[in-house]
């Protein structure tokens, strides 16, 4: 039975950590840290960005809970860490791989989920300085940008 709380304290915590993002997003990154984040928006020659400092901020607290969790068998903090980390693959995959394109993977989708993540991000980035975003959360994405993406796969299936 211990096992599903376990399991529901990664889940929380995976769902927690799109909120924790949009906070990071909005006010630490084009905020006070805007100096790494800024080649995101304004991209600069390279595979590597200053932008992926963000990755160690999110990666470290969940490397120690998982490492301080198991190393006292405090199982709640283990999952707490698995979940920060389960969000920071899905964060990878969808942002790096299939939205940025920075490995050539999943360019192409029909699925409005998708098509809609990637316009909704795409609104983010048309603002090239820290000011004036919008947008700022990952896998949650405003209804609006879904009406257009079904307008798309309508569009797409109706000319085929």
């Amino acid at each position: 039975m211990e096992i599903v709380f376990y399991i529901l304290t990664v889940v929380v915590t995976f769902f927690f950590m799109e909120f924790m993002a949009w906070f990071t997003h909005k006010y630490v990154m084009h905020g006070f840290m805007w100096y790494f984040h800024k080649d995101h928006h304004q991209h600069e020659p390279g595979f590597f960005e200053k932008n992926d400092v963000f990755f160690l901020i999110f990666a470290i607290p969940s490397w120690l809970c998982i490492m301080l969790g198991m190393m006292n068998f405090n199982y709640y903090v283990t999952s707490i860490g698995i979940g920060i980390a389960v969000y920071g693959l899905s964060y990878f995959l969808m942002h790096d791989i299939f939205i940025h394109q920075r490995f050539k993977l999943f360019r192409n989708s029909n699925n409005v989920y998708l098509l809609a993540l990637r316009k909704a991000h795409k609104i983010h980035h048309k603002h090239l300085g820290k000011e004036d975003g919008e947008v700022f959360g990952m896998l949650i994405v405003p209804f609006k940008y879904f009406k257009e993406a079904r307008r798309t796969v309508s569009n797409k299936k109706s000319i085929s």
